[in-house]
């Protein structure tokens, strides 16, 4: 495929293969984007700027919802491109492809929303002569860098209220995962879209990410990746706006009184959804002693009846990590979390890219797949005995996305609740539930602002004042 540069469909001389993590077999190839590139697009991301902000909110919304339209109906065809790009299986990348028109849809709503409000001026003695309102306008360009694990719907979740503001947009894809990214681009231009208005740049980050990031055209980063990328591009970045969603290594408290087959199967989905590769994955599971044991059996039960395998098998459960590099990385964090003491209940064994579903106990809070993101198959599971110990254990890390609490009694949820610190608690419910209009980040090392469309759209525009002084008043 090509990239999209200055309005122009363009390809390299170098390029980039895209491999089917599952056989290793090339997908397809795209350009290597170069730094003459980068400048190209930023200078051409500038004229998009200018035709963005003509735009009528009308017409902004217009584009969106034949986008929208043409996923829904392309649908099997995007989610073949996910699930042969990356690891999620065809069930999976359905899904995500669903989630992508419902994404755009929204976006299309909240630009007809962008509003402001009238000032009382006269509220502060001297103002008694003016009147005036503010409203929203757009920030100006939008880099835009996803991740691979989602590498459709959070394109979309950065392309929608990017341009539903009225902004031009430079998308970074992920170098693993550009494919999903280029045919959503090719839907924007088929809806309408002008084509200045969006840069969509394929290459590797190291060559080309720096450049991007610094750059002073630049008004805003909208970054999903991992923590070290993210404090190098605050490090880089200057002065802009910066959203990130960093990650997360997310908790769930399932009490003595919860529906304890409930917590076990909903959380194993949660851990091992995308074969684990999922921000807001289930990752340490506090379990009341008391259930403990019962809550143990139900994780390994469900655990054990996952398939894993080839993706475009309608039956398989789990495809493979993005890479056997990253595959060897966690079966290595399991190696050493063994080695220091914790014990498998369930999977713990590697073929190529494919991990098998892990559960582990006893795990020492030392090991690192305790202390950081695995972003990969396994789920550790610890007993606790008071609601001060649990919030305690949940809290001791630098991370703070999603979180989620199991319990049927209300005042133990809301106790739970209020005293996770993160960004969202699920109640009764996986941590990897997210509903795309719902604000969506972190706190700590888990990232800066919110996502979810209208939350977005707020960090994407700039509240601008209009006074008038009226003399004769």
């Amino acid at each position: 495929m090509k990239m999209l540069l200055a309005g122009s469909w363009v390809d390299r001389d170098k390029t980039i293969e895209v491999r089917d993590p599952f056989d290793d077999s090339v997908v397809d190839t795209v350009p290597r984007a170069t730094a003459a590139d980068v400048e190209t697009a930023l200078a051409a991301a500038l004229g998009g700027f200018e035709i963005a902000r003509r735009m009528t909110v009308y017409d902004r919304a217009q584009v969106l919802l034949k986008t929208a339209a043409i996923v829904q109906g392309r649908l099997e065809e995007f989610a073949t491109t996910i699930a042969r790009e990356g690891s999620k299986t065809i069930r999976e990348a359905r899904k995500e492809a669903r989630r992508c028109v419902n994404t755009l849809t929204i976006s299309a709503e909240e630009a007809k929303r962008i509003s402001g409000e009238t000032i009382p001026f006269d509220s502060f003695p001297g103002g008694e002569q003016r009147v005036g309102y503010y409203q929203r306008v757009p920030i100006g360009v939008v880099l835009a860098i996803t991740p691979f694990n989602d590498p459709l719907n959070l394109v979309a979740h950065k392309l929608g209220p990017a341009i539903a503001g009225g902004n031009a947009v430079v998308l970074k894809p992920a170098t693993a995962t550009p494919l999903s990214a280029l045919r959503l681009t090719e839907a924007f231009l088929e809806a309408g879209l002008p084509p200045l208005v969006l840069q969509t740049l394929t290459g590797h980050g190291a060559e080309i990410g720096d450049a991007l990031v610094a750059d002073p055209r630049v008004r805003m980063i909208s970054f999903t990746g991992g923590l070290e990328a993210g404090q190098r591009i605050t490090r880089l970045a200057g002065i802009k706006k910066i959203g990130m969603e960093l990650g997360s290594n997310s908790p769930v408290i399932v009490w003595r009184d919860a529906d304890v087959r409930w917590a076990a199967e909903t959380c194993v989905s949660g851990a091992f959804w995308a074969a684990g590769q999922n921000c807001i994955g289930v990752q340490r599971i506090y379990v009341h002693e008391e259930v403990y044991e019962a809550f143990r059996r139900g994780t390994v039960e469900f655990t054990a009846r996952y398939k894993v395998g080839d993706k475009m098998k309608e039956d398989t459960d789990m495809g493979p990590m993005i890479s056997a590099g990253e595959a060897k990385r966690v079966e290595r964090w399991v190696a050493d979390a063994l080695h220091a003491g914790a014990r498998v209940l369930a999977g713990g064994g590697r073929s190529g890219a494919l991990m098998q579903p892990t559960v582990l106990e006893n795990v020492p809070e030392s090991a690192t797949i305790h202390r950081e993101e695995v972003f990969g198959p396994t789920v550790n599971l610890y007993p606790v005995a008071t609601v001060e110990e649990a919030l305690a254990k949940a809290n001791s890390l630098p991370f703070g996305l999603h979180a989620a609490v199991f319990s049927r009694d209300v005042d133990t949820a809301f106790k739970l609740a209020s005293g996770l610190d993160c960004g969202g608690v699920m109640i009764n419910d996986s941590t990897d539930y997210r509903l795309d209009s719902m604000p969506f980040g972190g706190i700590k090392n888990s990232g800066l602002g919110r996502e979810g469309v209208k939350f977005s759209l707020q960090e994407m525009t700039e509240p601008k004042v209009i006074s008038f002084y009226l003399p004769t008043i």
